[in-house]
């Protein structure tokens, strides 16, 4: 399997509707997201806002980009990321959490941040081996599926 990644582009919000709205859940996410169209996702997403990953041509994962909004975080990169779950496991996560650090490296930017429920023991272990590292947690911070669940806080430092 060929895959390889590239800035988002409008071309692609069909695709990123689609498979946000199979991804997110009460499993793994607080907040389950639903786009109701291309438009809508275009929105709040412009092209270039995230890198996609393309598994023989089909588009197959993301990763968002969203800069720090003040002067004092502008240097953080704060990610999210989703893999079809039929490609999982092939490497499309690891080719986009790299060019998420080559993005961030050629912008200036020094830190690379996510967050992952406590439960998500998998991609906690995945973040890990890609080099990123716990900073923090809130203890119970959503209640899902009838539990608390804590929210873990990553990162992985730019190296200039």
């Amino acid at each position: 399997m060929t895959i390889i990644t590239r800035l988002s582009e409008a071309d692609d919000f069909p695709s990123l509707v689609e498979l946000n709205n199979v991804l997110w859940n009460e499993e793994n996410s607080p907040l389950p997201i639903h786009w109701d169209s291309p438009e809508e996702y275009g929105k709040f997403n412009p092209p270039g806002s995230e890198i996609v990953a393309l598994c023989d041509g089909q588009l197959c994962g993301y990763v968002s980009l969203q800069q720090g909004k003040m002067d004092s975080n502008i240097h953080v990169i704060t990610l999210a990321i989703g893999v079809d779950s039929q490609f999982r496991g092939a490497g499309a996560g690891r080719l986009l959490l790299d060019a998420a650090y080559d993005w961030g490296k050629q912008h200036g930017k020094r830190k690379l941040s996510l967050r992952v429920l406590a439960t998500n023991t998998s991609a906690i272990a995945f973040y890990e081996k890609c080099g990123f590292h716990i900073q923090g947690r809130l203890i119970e911070e959503f209640f899902l599926n009838g539990q608390y669940v804590d929210d873990i806080f990553m990162y992985k430092r730019i190296e200039s």
